[in-house]
């Protein structure tokens, strides 16, 4: 957006001597962290209060902690419109998933994050699925609903130079078909359905190899390794850990496959990282971009079950070399057309144009 010749900044609830804010291209408002989880901090609406009328408008990112509650607090009523980003927060998955952390919200809901939506100019949601499923969680609910474009940026051109520093990091895998799962090891990432389907389906198929590449998120790889050795395909699994610059984009290049069997992602930035790679997305239904992906054949879909895990390995391979190479050809094109970060940034500015002129 600054690219397009606009003023961006950031106020955030985190330490102003956080390492991680120093790099930043923006300016960054650190006012603290605040009290609790929760991140309560009255110095936060009261900058807000203090600087909203140096701004056309503001744009919340994300629910359920202060920084849309304080937000409300200090632009409701005011001259400076805002708008909110929900990130898939208002995904029923978590509703059905975890029912006592629901209720909690439930109780809180009416009070704060009701009216942070009610009174917001617009409330952006990256993809029609995770619009609808939005109205689902939470009751009273009213919003200005628009979809924007979501992405993300390209992966540098130099395919060769990533290529090269995921071989060397990994000699042990040439000549290996790599499958390759990329994002937080969490439950809600379906990883447990994926190695169960790669050991039903490629356990015989000993050239098949599965990256397993992301943190780990409250003991979830220890669970995920155990899995895998009461499976048999301990030795068949890399787990890399968090990966990034050329390694991640060498690793999706270098994988035949990308697998994503979520049973929730409100958008999945990783699917748009792969097929900007030229790597097919065999992805769950519950991704909530799938819709996209198939329609544009980048990739295949099936429900987040573990018979909808092994079809898409199952389909994969029953595909002949001419049909994966034609998939593989239409998975950039997908990613240009949907996915790419400079038209997200130029159809966001069209929204929050309408926002600021009262449309």
């Amino acid at each position: 957006m600054q690219q397009l010749g606009h003023l961006v900044e950031v106020i955030a609830l985190d330490d102003p001597g956080e390492p991680f804010l120093h790099p930043a291209a923006l300016t960054v408002h650190a006012v603290g962290r605040g009290r609790t989880g929760y991140r309560y901090n009255p110095r936060y609406p009261a900058w807000l209060r203090a600087h909203a009328a140096e701004y056309d408008v503001v744009v919340i990112n994300g629910l359920w902690q202060y920084a849309s509650f304080g937000a409300w607090q200090a632009l409701h009523g005011g001259r400076t419109p805002y708008a909110v980003f929900t990130h898939g927060m208002l995904d029923p998955w978590f509703k059905r998933t975890y029912p006592l952390k629901h209720l909690k919200k439930a109780l809180f809901w009416p009070w704060s994050e009701y009216r942070v939506l009610r009174d917001a100019a617009a409330v952006l949601f990256t993809c029609e699925t995770e619009r609808r499923l939005a109205r689902e969680s939470f009751s009273p609910y009213r919003a200005n609903e628009v979809v924007v474009n979501f992405g993300t940026a390209a992966p540098p051109a130099n395919p060769e130079q990533s290529l090269a520093a995921f071989r060397a990091r990994y000699p042990e895998l040439a000549g290996k078909r790599l499958a390759i799962f990329l994002g937080r090891l969490h439950e809600k990432k379906g990883c447990d359905l994926l190695l169960r389907a790669f050991a039903t389906v490629l356990g015989r198929h000993e050239e098949w190899h599965l990256l397993m590449c992301g943190p780990d998120q409250g003991g979830e790889e220890q669970k995920l390794r155990a899995l895998a050795a009461e499976l048999g395909i301990a030795g068949r699994i890399t787990w890399t850990g968090m990966i990034a610059g050329d390694m991640k984009w060498g690793a999706l290049r270098a994988a035949e496959l990308f697998a994503l069997t979520s049973h929730q992602e409100n958008f999945g930035i990783v699917v748009a990282e792969a097929l900007a790679c030229g790597t097919p997305a065999l992805i769950s239904d519950q991704v909530n971009i799938s819709g996209e992906v198939e329609a544009d054949g980048a990739g295949l879909v099936a429900p987040d079950t573990f018979e909808g895990a092994c079809s898409l390995l199952l389909r994969w391979l029953a595909m002949s070399d001419a049909e994966r190479a034609a998939m593989r050809g239409r998975t950039v094109a997908c990613f240009q057309r949907r996915f790419e970060i400079q038209k997200a940034a130029e159809n966001l500015l069209q929204v929050l144009q309408g926002v600021v002129e009262g449309k």
